[in-house]
């Protein structure tokens, strides 16, 4: 596993280290104002998807890969609903640094 700590681009980290942490208001700071999110392909309001697939759930991600410049994960991701899933993460990040889109998935 890689830790958190050790992600390679910046916001992605910070995403992880927000999720990890049950931290909402570092987690919305990341986000551009206009930011998306699809799960298994489909769009979601990702207001409504973090906090019920993370925040009210105790989600967390253990980082088994990274690639294409940290802006992909392969993830072990956890949480009281659902258990443990391998998940694949992809994160758009904008020229400010904050992430645009992401997408999860089963992996």
């Amino acid at each position: 596993m890689i830790e958190p700590s050790q992600l390679s681009d910046p916001a992605v980290r910070a995403f992880v280290a927000a999720v990890n942490a049950g931290d909402q208001g570092a987690f919305r700071a990341l986000l551009t104002p206009d930011a998306t999110m699809s799960d298994d392909g489909s769009d979601r309001d990702l207001a409504q998807w973090a906090e019920k697939e993370i925040f009210s759930c105790g989600g967390h991600m253990a980082v088994a890969s990274e690639s294409d410049g940290g802006r992909a994960l392969v993830v072990d991701y956890r949480n009281d609903t659902w258990g443990e899933m391998r998940t694949a993460w992809r994160f758009d990040v904008a020229a400010d640094g904050r992430i645009s889109r992401f997408e999860t998935g089963q992996a």
